[in-house]
């Protein structure tokens, strides 16, 4: 029997690239032997004190909410409780499009048990610290000029392979879901590969929640 890989994954829950790249890594642990962790990174803190387009301005202060409430949840009751917290931010914010306010993360609490007063770390900074530390746990090995997805795999020599990616859409299923992260993984393990990208052609494209 093959060993179950852990594969460490950064998201920020109002990224829709990093919703369909975990719906393709949920598709990955049923065809391959890996097992994903889930870590959270925020595009607000990737974009504090940068210069940005009037349409993701408001985004950017927004988005600080629910990942302080993601913190938060793994501070209080363990790492564990991020996977089926950030599924549960994720259907709502991608697929029935709540907004990223206090009804979208009540509801997502109690989707998962946890307390509704988790919701009052979304207005306070006192998380932060830790956000930023996960944050920077995450992306510091592939630098801060990406976004999120963001994967490691852990090896025996120490430091993970570390990327960026994949941006997919829609979320391929089943044997195809194997083959891209065979692949991604081929790539991304290659000492000295970097980069391979083209346009985006589509908009990100949802499977069922």
């Amino acid at each position: 029997m093959q060993s179950t890989t852990a594969v460490d994954l950064w998201f920020d829950p109002r990224c829709p690239w990093a919703w369909i790249a975990t719906r393709w890594l949920l598709e990955v642990e049923q065809v391959r032997p890996v097992e994903t962790r889930f870590h959270v990174m925020s595009l607000s803190v990737l974009n504090d004190g940068r210069e940005l387009p009037e349409k993701y301005r408001q985004g950017q202060i927004d988005g600080w909410g629910c990942v302080r409430v993601c913190i938060a949840a793994e501070q209080q009751h363990g790492p564990e409780v991020l996977r089926p917290l950030y599924l549960a931010m994720g259907t709502r914010i991608h697929h029935e499009k709540a907004g990223l306010g206090r009804d979208m993360i009540l509801a997502s609490l109690a989707e998962c048990d946890l307390p509704a007063e988790l919701a009052d770390a979304a207005d306070s900074t006192g998380y932060d610290e830790a956000l930023r530390a996960s944050h920077y746990a995450g992306m510091n090995p592939v630098g801060d000029a990406v976004g999120t997805p963001v994967i490691h795999v852990p090896t025996a020599e120490g430091a993970p392979i570390a990327f960026f990616g994949p941006v997919i859409s829609p979320a391929p299923r089943g044997a195809a879901a194997g083959r891209l992260w065979d692949g991604v993984f081929a790539m991304a393990s290659t000492d000295g590969f970097f980069e391979l990208k083209r346009a985006r052609d589509r908009d990100p494209q949802f499977d069922a929640a």
